[in-house]
């Protein structure tokens, strides 16, 4: 199955599949109707305190991927939902960052293997 990463403000596609909102707060002015999500997997996102400490800071992605990974394995229930949605087929894990080369998704997908 493929897994796919999309800004959540990037129009949605009939190619994306399921949408996943994998962000912890719901993306600023914007509708539920114009995000197109099928599911909000908000406690998949990283913790309040290792987003904040990031801040999207890219000399801080290795540890912040380092520190985001060793959440989820403390994460089995979100995990493995999200791994359900993937067996189903196409999935796109959508996200509100600006910075399309260091987010949360990247980390997801890598860890889904794809």
């Amino acid at each position: 199955m493929e897994v796919k990463i999309k800004r959540v403000y990037d129009k949605p596609d009939k190619e994306d599949g399921r949408r996943v909102l994998v962000d912890r707060l719901w993306p600023r002015g914007l509708t539920k109707e114009k995000a197109n999500v099928d599911l909000w997997l908000k406690e998949i996102a990283p913790s309040t305190e290792l987003r904040k400490w990031f801040g999207h800071d890219p000399a801080k992605w290795k540890e912040f991927q380092k520190r985001y990974k060793q959440e989820l394995k403390r994460n089995h229930e979100q995990v493995l939902i999200l791994k359900e949605q993937v067996k189903k087929g196409t999935v796109t894990l959508v996200f509100g960052a600006k910075d399309e080369q260091h987010n949360e998704a990247l980390v997801l997908k890598e860890m889904l293997g794809n």
